[in-house]
């Protein structure tokens, strides 16, 4: 299976294909036709035959599209409420719009946030005139004194406002995933609710579209700021807008960032963000999207009787420039402290047209993650560090972009040459004529997962919508991809991918354009926390129809057999669809062994008696199988997934491979040449460094299971004969087997013919064990060139106690994780120092393991003192509000009783718990608990486990700009070598 991983509509793609198995092409395609129907309101809907996701299509009187789904495997509803707005509408002068507009979307109306709306509209037109004034001012004195009085108008008109009354309600709704994000046509928020609170959601929902009041608006955008600043400090990021800036030289795609300039961002119009949003903002240019447990209905009866009150209003998108052909490569390069990469892109056409779907079918061809062109020519045979292609379609055009990272020695453009290389051998016919079938299977596969999940169906709705796409060309795109012949595929390659692409060259070094953005001193603004608007007492006093929890009896959903081998075998049905999964599961892993994390990595590499390394890829490809083997620190798995029809002919090429593995010394080298390569690679990466290299000596000192590895020296000295000794040796240890999917008789059939082991299986090897150490008094640092500067703290806790879990949730959801948590209000909204900033209790994932208290924060460089003093003022002293905590209880209960765990989770989960030593479904000792607290236990819990926690911090940032001084209050700052915290060379002596 192929995964994209550059941008989350990447994975839209896939998503949205049909799954429908009849190889009648023309007729597959003639039957995905739309039917019109009426509903027992009277109300219009459309569908579509043989459709997978039994979409019921709606447009109101008033332009508004809904899109609705059932999907009753849990009693919830994933909501989208997707806007046809993004960056690419932003005015040329005002660029980053679109997206700070979606940010105040959260701020309430003239009934939600406000406790006096006619006295704080007063102040909030002062501010958009002085912001105004601001923009227009050119005088940097004069604009700095402007930027005080909007600071001091903004202080007093927060006397009126409520911080974060949306947010509050959807939390006590039990909605998860709140959200929204805004890209290049689209903006999108997003909510997962209880089914029973769709009333309530509904009516919260239409007040806030109703009308945008761009309260607290100076604190939220300087965040917007840190989120800009954070986006400097991501070198990918970059790399993808210089790619976009070539291929798109006069349209938005490539000429405005979604999230803005940063002189626009410093001089703000909220007349501009009215008017956008009065714009845009309106029911014939949004969809609404619902999909879960629903009655359909009663569903699209209740969205017409909100919704529908809006007037639709004609919107017109502007022209937007169109690109002429690039007749030559265009090179662009950007500079970071990260590894280096190349990207080659080709400019292709939008959605909707012929191009997409040849260019997506040339892209599975090239790289689907198995058996493609590059796959095979260049990951298998490690020519390069990677090699792969993703595609990306819009509205206007798309692109297909090529990326590759270098081996230590070569340089990006030998990287460039051998990706184009394989391009050549996709134009010249050099694959298989089985390969479009395999990749249309391939395809139909990953959509048949992710089409089992509603969030992903709601995703390819509001995809659908913001493309202007039918979605009988959804249902049918699969089909028409099969129709395409090989010769047809060659002809388009030819005359697509000639020297018409965009080269953009990630190097290491210094980057000269970043934008320093200064701290401009803003005054800590008023949440209200105890207070609340007339809205929100009505909206608690709606009732809603209470959903009851259902808990798990593991042993009764869980099935056992064996094989005739006498191995145990769990096992849970699959009732919606022909796939399935078998796990070969090992309680050790590489703390048992050193080398078989090694061993199994060098398995892939591996062919056998009868094939090749590449053949046994293209096999198991034919049949729509993926295999894995993986050696976690204490556990090993060996996974065979597909189309279950398959799984004989696929388990026994498997256990070919375990059983006859041929070594291959050339592979072996240069897998080690790999590995030191990763190894440099990481020490370039901050959040490796910050949240393994760091947080694993804050917590393990120097005997850490990160630093047990072995040099490049021993990996080089290792024979690979011993590795493949151990890697076919893995399934004669004690192992058991769990099974998800159908007829499980079979599944067991194909382990008796195939898997065949000794009667007498070994015992495990002693395993390593880690002592954690207490914390307290350290400051660890690592210089990085970075704009912000990032921290954790980190605190050791008691032993993990089950009876301790139901507090530690509540805690998190009242004190430190969600957009209504304390530690939200008041680092990002109340003092705006920071974008990201969370803290919670960490129960541990084993049972004699310790509790942590973890705390995070990425700011400016120049705010750390203060963000620093916020967050521990509240690691000491937690602010109170019942509002908010019985918000935050009627939350995790309304979560605790929505959620259900089903299919192979089942058997996931019970493993996590009996890890723990839980032996039950727990969560019905959490919810009695829960429903039991009182603020006071709350405070109780805090004072036993998070207040005067001794920590230990860890800081990443550019050493030129830190206060040693502020860390200094902290604790014994110690600067740590890179190649210390990991290991990679012979330990060196830490800096301090």
């Amino acid at each position: 299976m192929k995964y994209f991983k550059l941008l989350p509509v990447l994975a839209l793609l896939v998503v949205s294909f049909s799954c429908k198995k009849d190889n009648n092409k023309s007729k597959d395609t003639a039957m995905a036709v739309v039917q019109t129907q009426k509903d027992a309101n009277g109300f219009s809907y459309e569908t579509v035959k043989n459709d997978p996701t039994g979409l019921r299509l709606y447009t109101l009187d008033n332009g508004l599209k809904v899109y609705l789904s059932k999907n009753e495997e849990e009693p919830t509803i994933q909501t989208y409420i997707a806007v046809r707005a993004g960056s690419n509408y932003d005015p040329k002068e005002s660029t980053g719009l679109a997206h700070y507009l979606e940010h105040m979307v959260f701020k309430g109306t003239d009934e939600i946030g406000t406790e006096n709306w006619e006295e704080e509209k007063k102040y909030l037109d002062q501010i958009s005139n002085l912001y105004e004034l601001h923009r227009a001012e050119t005088n940097p004195d004069k604009k700095s004194i402007l930027y005080k009085k909007i600071d001091s108008v903004s202080l007093i008109a927060s006397n009126y406002s409520i911080a974060n009354e949306y947010d509050k309600m959807l939390t006590s709704l039990g909605a998860t995933g709140t959200n929204a994000h805004t890209w290049f046509e689209e903006t999108v928020y997003k909510n997962k609710i209880p089914a029973n609170e769709l009333d309530k959601w509904l009516t919260v929902e239409t007040e806030r579209f109703s009308q945008l009041v761009l309260r607290l608006f100076h604190t939220e955008l300087e965040a917007v700021f840190e989120e800009f600043n954070r986006g400097q400090d991501n070198d990918g990021r970059k790399q993808y807008a210089a790619m976009l800036e070539g291929l798109f030289p006069n349209h938005p795609y490539g000429q405005q960032t979604t999230i803005g300039t940063a002189e626009h961002l410093k001089n703000p119009s909220m007349v501009d963000i009215n008017n956008y949003f009065d714009k845009y903002y309106v029911p014939n240019n949004m969809a609404v999207v619902l999909v879960g447990d629903l009655d359909f209905d009663a569903t699209i009866k209740k969205v017409n009787d909100n919704f529908g009150k809006f007037e639709k209003k004609e919107v017109v998108h502007p022209e937007l420039p169109k690109e002429t052909p690039l007749t030559a490569p265009v090179v662009k390069e950007v500079f970071g402290p990260t590894a280096e990469s190349v990207s080659i892109a080709f400019r292709s056409k939008g959605v909707n047209t012929k191009e997409e779907k040849l260019v997506t079918l040339c892209d599975m061809i090239l790289a689907n993650g198995n058996a493609g062109i590059i796959d095979l020519n260049l990951n298998q045979k490690q020519l390069v560090q990677y090699a792969g292609c993703s595609t990306q379609f819009l509205n206007d055009y798309g692109y297909h972009n090529f990326s590759g990272r270098p081996k230590d020695g070569q340089t990006l453009d030998e990287v460039k040459s051998l990706i184009l290389t394989q391009i050549n051998e996709l134009k010249a016919g050099n694959f298989e004529e089985w390969m479009i079938e395999a990749v249309v299977n391939d395809l139909k596969k990953s959509q048949m997962r992710r089409y089992e999940n509603a969030t992903a169906v709601a995703t390819a709705y509001y995809d659908a919508f913001i493309h202007h796409e039918e979605w009988k060309d959804k249902v049918s795109f699969l089909d028409d991809l099969k129709m395409i012949s090989k010769k047809e595929l060659v002809d388009f390659a030819n005359s697509f991918y000639k020297d018409n692409y965009v080269v953009t060259y990630k190097r290491q070094g210094e980057d000269k354009s970043i934008a320093k953005v200064q701290n401009p001193g803003i005054t800590q603004i008023n949440l209200n926390r105890g207070k609340s608007s007339d809205f929100i007492q009505k909206f608690n006093k709606m009732e809603s129809q209470p959903l009851e929890p259902k808990y798990i009896d593991y042993k009764t959903a869980i099935k056992e057999t064996k094989t005739d081998s006498g191995i145990n075998v769990s096992y849970v049905e699959n009732e919606t669809n022909d796939l399935f999964d078998l796990n070969l599961i090992f309680d050790m892993g590489y703390d048992s062994d050193q080398k078989l994390g090694l061993a199994v990595n060098y398995l892939e590499y591996l062919g056998t008696d009868k094939y090749t390394a590449e053949e046994l890829k293209k096999e198991f490809y034919k049949l729509g199988i993926d295999y894995r083997v993986n050696a976690g620190a204490e556990k090993s798995y060996i996974t065979l997934s597909g189309l279950k029809e398959n799984l004989p002919k696929g388990l026994e090429l498997l256990e070919d491979l375990l059983t006859n593995a041929k070594s291959n010394p050339e592979a072996y080298d240069k897998l080690v040449e790999s590995i030191a390569k990763s190894r440099q690679d990481t020490k370039t990466n901050k959040g490796a460094i910050l949240r393994n290299g760091l947080t694993n000596y804050a917590k393990y000192g120097e005997n850490s299971r990160l630093r047990n590895i072995m040099t490049i020296s021993e990996l080089k000295a290792i024979n690979p004969e011993e590795l493949v000794a151990i890697a076919t040796d893995l399934k004669n240890y004690k192992h058991r087997i769990f099974y998800y999917g159908k007829d499980v008789e079979d599944a067991v059939s194909a382990l008796n013919n195939h898997h065949k082991v000794s009667v007498q299986l070994k015992d495990y090897p002693e395993a390593v064990v880690y002592d954690e150490q207490e914390t307290g008094g350290n400051v660890y640092f690592v210089d990085f060139d970075m704009v912000q500067a990032e921290m954790m703290f980190l605190a050791k806790g008691e032993p993990f106690k089950p009876e301790n879990m139901a507090a530690s949730t509540l805690f998190n959801t009242y004190f430190g994780s969600g957009l209504s948590s304390i530690v939200f209000q008041e680092i990002r909204e109340s003092k705006a120092l920071a974008y990201s900033a969370y803290a919670y209790y960490a129960d541990a994932s084993d049972k004699e393991d310790s509790n942590y208290v973890m705390a995070y924060m990425g700011t400016q460089a120049n705010k750390m003192p203060q963000a620093v003093d916020a967050m521990m003022t509240l690691m000491n002293d937690m602010p109170e509000s019942e509002e908010q905590f019985q918000s935050a209880k009627e939350s995790v209960l309304k979560e605790l009783a929505s959620q259900r765990i089903t299919k192979s989770s089942i058997f996931w989960n019970y493993e996590s718990l009996k890890k723990r030593g839980i032996e039950n479904d727990n969560r019905k000792e959490m919810y009695e608990a829960i429903k039991n607290m009182e603020l006071k236990d709350l405070r109780e819990f805090f004072n036993k486990n998070i207040k005067g926690e001794n920590y230990n911090v860890m800081v990443i940032g550019n050493k030129k700009d830190i206060d040693f001084k502020e860390l200094k209050r902290l604790g014994k700052v110690q600067e740590m070598d890179i190649d210390y915290l990991f290991n990679y060379e012979k330990p060196k002596e830490v800096k301090l």
